[in-house]
C-alpha cells in the first residue's frame, strides 16, 4: 500500500511540475514528437524482439521477458529534460515530447507487452484490466497534479530539492518491494554474475544502437536543437513508470526478474547520456550561439 501511494504521489508531483506554457510551446514540433514515439515504441520493441530471439546460452529465458518489457516502456521525463537543457537543445519540445511519451505509455506499454510477452497481463485480469490499473496509478495522479498546478505550482517550484528526494525515495521503495518478492523466489540462485555481465553488455549495445539511429535521424531531418531532443527523449526508458507497470502486468514473484534489465539499463543510460550531453554542450560552446529558436 505504501509503495502504491508513493508512486501515485510521485506522478502527482510530476504533473504539478509540468508547465502548461512549456507544453503549448512544444506542441508545434509534431514531426519531432512522432520521431521520438517511433524510436520509443517501434525501434526499441523491434530490437527487444531481436534480443528475445537470442539463444538461451546468451540470454536466459527468465530475462528475455525483462528485455522485451524494457523496450516497450515510455521515455523518462526528468532526466530527458535535464540532459536536453545541459546539451543546449529545445527544452520546451523535450518537456512536451517526454510527457506525451509517458501518457501514451499508459496505453501502449500494456498493449505491446500483452502482444509481445507471453503471459503478460494474465494475472491482472487481461490487458484492458492492466491498462486500467496503470492509468489509475500513473495517469490519473499525473492529470490531477497538472490540473492543480495553479494551486500547487509555486510550492513545487520552491521545493525542488524535497521533491527530488521524494522521487528517488519512491523508486527505491518500489524497487525494494519488487526485489524482496524476487529474492524470496530465489532470484540470486537463478541469476549469476555471468548473467549480470551479459545483461549489462546487451543493455549497453541496445542503448548504443538506439543512440546511433536517433542521432543520425536527428542530423538528417531536424535542426540541432531538435536533434538533441530526439537523442535524449528517444533513447531512454523510465524506471519510475516501468516498475509500477511491471507490478500491474506480472506476478509479484516475477517482477524482480522482469525489472532487472531495466534497473541496469537505467544506470547505463544516465552515465552515458551525461557524457553525451556534456559533449553537445562543449560543441555548442566552441561553435558559438545557436540560431534563434534552436534552444530554450
Amino acid at each position: 500500500i505504501a509503495t502504491k501511494v508513493a508512486i501515485m504521489l510521485l506522478f502527482l508531483m510530476h504533473g504539478a511540475k509540468l508547465s502548461r506554457e512549456a507544453v503549448i510551446g512544444g506542441l508545434g514540433a509534431w514531426r519531432l514528437h512522432l520521431a521520438v514515439a517511433a524510436a520509443t515504441y517501434v525501434l526499441f520493441p523491434l530490437l527487444g524482439l531481436g534480443i528475445a530471439a537470442l539463444p538461451p546460452a546468451v540470454v536466459g529465458d527468465d530475462m528475455k521477458a525483462g528485455f522485451v518489457f524494457l523496450t516497450v516502456l515510455p521515455s523518462t521525463v526528468q532526466s530527458s529534460i535535464a540532459f536536453t537543457s545541459i546539451a543546449g537543445g529545445n527544452v520546451a519540445a523535450a518537456v512536451c515530447s517526454a510527457s506525451l511519451s509517458n501518457i501514451a505509455g499508459v496505453f501502449l506499454t500494456p498493449l505491446l507487452a500483452g502482444v509481445l510477452i507471453p503471459g503478460a497481463g494474465a494475472t491482472a485480469g487481461g490487458t484492458l484490466s492492466a491498462i486500467g490499473s496503470v492509468a489509475t496509478t500513473l495517469l490519473l495522479p499525473f492529470a490531477i497534479g497538472h490540473l492543480s498546478r495553479p494551486l500547487t505550482g509555486r510550492f513545487v517550484d520552491r521545493h525542488k530539492a524535497l521533491l527530488g528526494r521524494l522521487d528517488r525515495g519512491s523508486i527505491l521503495l518500489v524497487v525494494y518491494t519488487a526485489f524482496s518478492a524476487a529474492v524470496i523466489e530465489g532470484l540470486w540462485h537463478r541469476v549469476t554474475l555471468r548473467d549480470l555481465v551479459a545483461i549489462a553488455i546487451i543493455n549497453l549495445a541496445l542503448l548504443l544502437v538506439v543512440l546511433a539511429v536517433t542521432r543520425w535521424a536527428g542530423r538528417r531531418f531536424f535542426a540541432r536543437g531538435e536533434e538533441i531532443v530526439l537523442v535524449f527523449c528517444g533513447s531512454k526508458k523510465s524506471l519510475a513508470s516501468g516498475v509500477p507497470m511491471a507490478a500491474a502486468l506480472f506476478p509479484a514473484a516475477q517482477v524482480g526478474f522482469v525489472i532487472l534489465p531495466l534497473m541496469l539499463f537505467h544506470q547505463i543510460q544516465l552515465i552515458l547520456c551525461a557524457f553525451i550531453a556534456r559533449s553537445y554542450a562543449d560543441q555548442r560552446a566552441a561553435a558559438g550561439p545557436l540560431p534563434t529558436g534552436e534552444a530554450a
